[in-house]
């Protein structure tokens, strides 16, 4: 493995800060409104989707180290060169572009940040993505000109980050065309059976925005059937109504407005009383049946051989008519209940889709795969054989089958592949709100789609989408379509969003779209066949089993290879890769360490192709100290060091100490130079030096959180750590990466000794009374414990004490042998060795440690005196 000299080589930006405040701010907002900021990252779903505000910051702070291959454009101005951006000085010259890339530091990070918002383009640049995901590090790392390379396992990735990256070169107008002809070929019919009355005037005909629908069983003890609602809300209320309830009568079937659904009610319809609350499911999954009593669980039912049937209770409409006759919002808007020709609508489509064989060749007939979250698992509780669903079809009911194999029949007709792929992209973005999974968000108002929780959660009650869309709703094909084409005009002008002063500004239209030189591989990255000369790697490892990622994709994949198997031989196999896939996943016997073992691998690849003086960047998600031993551990391993780590707040819990910690970081790690032993004693004191240096410095130019600062601390520790990985040696034996780790959380919790403190004052050229303080800031260690121990002197300046100074000897002598500390032990040891006595018999036979070792050949080196080294070599 090649072995670069990391003393000849840049230091790059991001090694020796990064913009925080200014990151966690931006990317705070873009995760609330990713739209806006990033319409190409919404093309489609993908999980563990990072933002990329943090990858266009990860990429300007990992790229821009040579002033000589950067241009900057501003759509405001001519062509600018980064001298445009130096610092005025005294004279009126401006400081070289050099100085102001080495001048980002932990002090001053947002050094480079003015040109986060400017078009900047970087000569020379090869990135590489190995676990692309959804592509929004290509996406970024190209907006720099750089030539992009992105792997993943998954086809499903693979096409989304495929379309993402075509999509400056697609015409805006052919896609209009085409959107134009589907819409003219289904788009009228699909609408037809959504088509509700409207409850305010019988001449207008209304939309279904979404139908509510409630499964049913038969009471296994009586036989009553029991709709199986956990309660009896439809939705919060909304407009001049926003203190009321929406609610449904289990007697009359009516739906009708009450103050308090968790106090009793009465329908204004029928008269019952009944408290809208206490639905007959309770919590556990049983149903009680109002008319025996019994209780019972629903998947036992479905195992004793019932199926769900199904009710269609309550349909949110909207109106246009009352809308463009000027009627209020509660009018136009609303819910009312189902009546028969609502299900006369369901059940003409019904009839459609059973009748028309050619349909199902535009619908998944597989079934669905057992895997880790489609059944039950240590990953996920839910099992969805458990509630009857055996195929994809069983997925969506029968009005949904008919229209989306009827809106993906035009789709299929087409003829220009490019633009087929990106109504094909819109098609399946929105089966995430088109299915039985789906539910609706009754204090929101809103359907939420089938992936909040990445796995596969069966419903009870369930919402329907209108397919094709009207005004009102979300995730319909046609506002999705919105979607992409937003998406597409982003990507031939793209704009960038930056806070100034606190205010949120949008920039002009860049010159430079979001394209340029790449290539894409669906494949393993440990075996894909790539260059070997890549400046960085930018990329989102996955993590555990967080995502199981084929498994949550097949679910569109089946759906997208009906119209891709016959273009590209990733969408052949009935589904995707599984059991190369890079998660914990117990059903093909991978647990942590299988996980560990092949994400080693994985960076074991990357250096391969990685430059010497290259840099891997990637964010992490961590959950405990054993998952981040096993990462450096793999990292060194592989030819890396740490060298730096950096929070990401924005839509993450805070970094706290403890076994619970669970934060997300952005790590560092460059080419490892060679390693050298240390004792664990200097290298604790090295640690303790830097994490306190961090501390001061990022108090001195940033206002970031303490736990914030902690996970910077951990970075510069583990770039200690890694220029002597496995050979830091602990009482005779070397340590584990694990253990060291363990070390560091103390270090960064301020568990220190007075000895180490002194220790390392005694490794400064000229220590004051300031570094004392300094060093005991952040720690358990107060400075009058040093004090105290006659470590060091105030009565003549400032000065450290040692075995020969009175005060300390004294103190030294009062202590009781088995209390003393190694520091002390070896002090009295080299003052007995300068005294040429043996009066101190009881210290002279007491058991040499391996921290006295360590501190003996700390105090020679520190000190010069090499007596020190001679004490225990009698």
């Amino acid at each position: 493995m090649p072995n670069p000299d990391s003393d000849s080589r840049n230091t790059l930006p991001i090694e020796r800060g990064f913009p925080i405040e200014q990151v966690n701010d931006l990317a705070d907002r873009e995760g609330r409104a990713k739209l806006y900021y990033r319409p190409l990252s919404t093309m489609h779903k993908w999980w563990a989707r990072r933002l990329g505000s943090v990858f266009r910051a990860i990429t300007l702070y990992s790229l821009v180290d040579d002033p000589d291959s950067v241009e900057v454009h501003d759509p405001d101005q001519t062509d600018l060169n980064l001298t445009d951006f130096g610092e005025e000085t005294g004279d009126g010259s401006e400081t070289d572009i050099e100085q102001l890339i080495d001048a980002v530091s932990l002090r001053d990070p947002d050094a480079l940040w003015d040109l986060y918002p400017k078009d900047v383009r970087v000569d020379g640049k090869k990135v590489l993505d190995p676990f692309m995901g959804g592509g929004t590090s290509l996406m970024e790392a190209i907006r720099f000109d750089a030539e992009v390379t992105g792997v993943d396992l998954n086809p499903v990735a693979w096409f989304i980050s495929k379309k993402e990256l075509e999509a400056h070169e697609v015409d805006i107008e052919a896609l209009q065309e085409a959107f134009d002809d589907v819409r003219e070929s289904v788009a009228g019919d699909l609408q037809s059976l959504y088509e509700t009355a409207c409850p305010h005037d019988a001449d207008h005909v209304a939309d279904s925005v979404y139908a509510m629908w409630v499964r049913e069983l038969d009471c296994t003890s009586c036989g009553e059937t029991i709709p199986l609602f956990k309660d009896y809300r439809v939705a919060n209320g909304r407009y001049e109504d926003d203190d009321k309830y929406n609610v449904y009568c289990p007697d009359c079937g009516s739906v009708f407005l009450t103050d308090d659904y968790k106090s009793e009610s009465v329908c204004p319809e029928c008269s019952h009383e009944y408290i809208p609350a206490d639905g007959p499911v309770t919590r556990g999954g049983n149903y009680g049946c109002p008319s025996c009593g019994l209780k019972y669980p629903i998947v036992d039912a479905i195992a004793d051989g019932q199926s769900y049937s199904e009710k269609l209770y309550a349909i949110e409409y909207y109106c246009p008519d009352c809308e463009d006759e000027g009627k209020e919002r509660s009018t136009f808007k609303g819910y009312k209940p189902a009546t028969e020709d609502d299900f006369t609508q369901f059940e003409r489509a019904r009839d459609g889709w059973e009748s028309d064989e050619d349909l199902g060749e535009y619908a998944p007939s597989g079934e669905i795969p057992k895997g880790a979250i489609t059944a039950a698992s240590r990953i996920n509780g839910n099992d969805v054989f458990r509630h009857g669903y055996e195929t994809w079809q069983d997925m969506f009911n029968d009005r949904q089958l008919f229209c989306l194999s009827t809106l993906l029949s035009a789709i299929d007709d087409i003829e220009d592949q490019s633009v087929k792929e990106y109504l094909l992209l819109a098609f399946s973005d929105s089966l995430m709100f088109q299915n039985r999974f789906s539910l609706y968000n009754v204090s929101g108002t809103k359907i939420e789609g089938i992936f909040r929780q990445n796995s596969y959660t069966p419903r009870v009650e369930y919402a329907e989408n209108n397919v094709w869309g009207t005004r009102a709703g979300r995730g319909t094909f046609q506002n999705t379509w919105e979607k992409i084409v937003n998406a597409v005009e982003f990507a031939h002008h793209p704009t960038e969003r930056y806070l100034e002063d606190g205010e949120l500004i949008q920039t002009e239209p860049f010159e430079h779209p979001v394209g340029g030189t790449y290539s894409l591989h669906q494949g393993d990255i440990r075996e894909v066949d790539l260059e070997s000369d890549y400046d960085a790697v930018i990329t989102d490892p996955p993590y555990y089993d967080n995502v199981v990622y084929s498994e949550v994709s097949d679910f569109f994949y089946v759906w997208q290879r009906l119209l891709l198997a016959d273009e590209y031989q990733s969408f052949t196999p009935d589904a995707t890769p599984r059991d190369e896939s890079i998660v914990a996943n117990p059903v093909v016997n991978k647990d942590a360490e299988a996980f560990e073992g092949e994400l080693q691998q994985s960076f074991s690849r990357i250096r391969e192709v990685l430059k010497d003086d290259g840099v891997l960047t990637f964010t992490y998600r961590h959950g405990g100290k054993e998952s981040w031993g096993a990462l450096v551990q793999t990292l060194c391993d592989e030819g890396f060091d740490i060298t730096a780590t950096y929070p990401i707040s924005a839509n993450l819990s805070e970094f706290m100490m403890g076994d619970e910690l669970s934060f997300s970081v952005i790590v560092v790690a460059r080419p490892a130079s060679g390693r050298e032993p240390i004792s664990w004693s200097s290298l604790r004191r090295r640690m303790h030096r830097a994490s306190r240096q961090v501390r001061d410095e990022i108090r001195e130019g940033q206002t970031i959180s303490e736990g914030d600062i902690s996970v910077v601390e951990l970075g510069r520790c583990f770039r200690e750590y890694s220029e002597h990985h496995a050979k830091v040696h602990r009482e005779g034996a070397v340590m584990t990466a694990d253990e060291v780790v363990e070390e560091i959380y103390d270090i960064i919790a301020g568990d220190v000794s007075p000895d180490e403190i002194y220790l390392d004052l005694l490794a400064m050229e000229d220590p004051t009374l300031d570094d004392v303080n300094r060093l005991c800031r952040g720690t358990k260690i107060n400075p009058d414990d040093l004090r105290d121990r006659s470590l060091f002197d105030t009565s003549d300046g400032f000065r450290l004490t040692n075995w020969a100074d009175d005060d300390r000897l004294a103190y030294l002598k009062a202590r009781d042998i088995d209390d003393l500390t190694a520091l002390e032990r070896v002090q009295l040891l080299r003052y007995d060795t300068e005294q040429e006595t043996r009066t101190m018999d009881e210290l002279r036979e007491m058991e040499v440690t391996g921290e006295m070792l360590d501190v003996a050949t700390d105090l020679a080196t520190v000190t010069g005196d090499e007596a020190y080294r001679q004490l225990f070599r009698d």
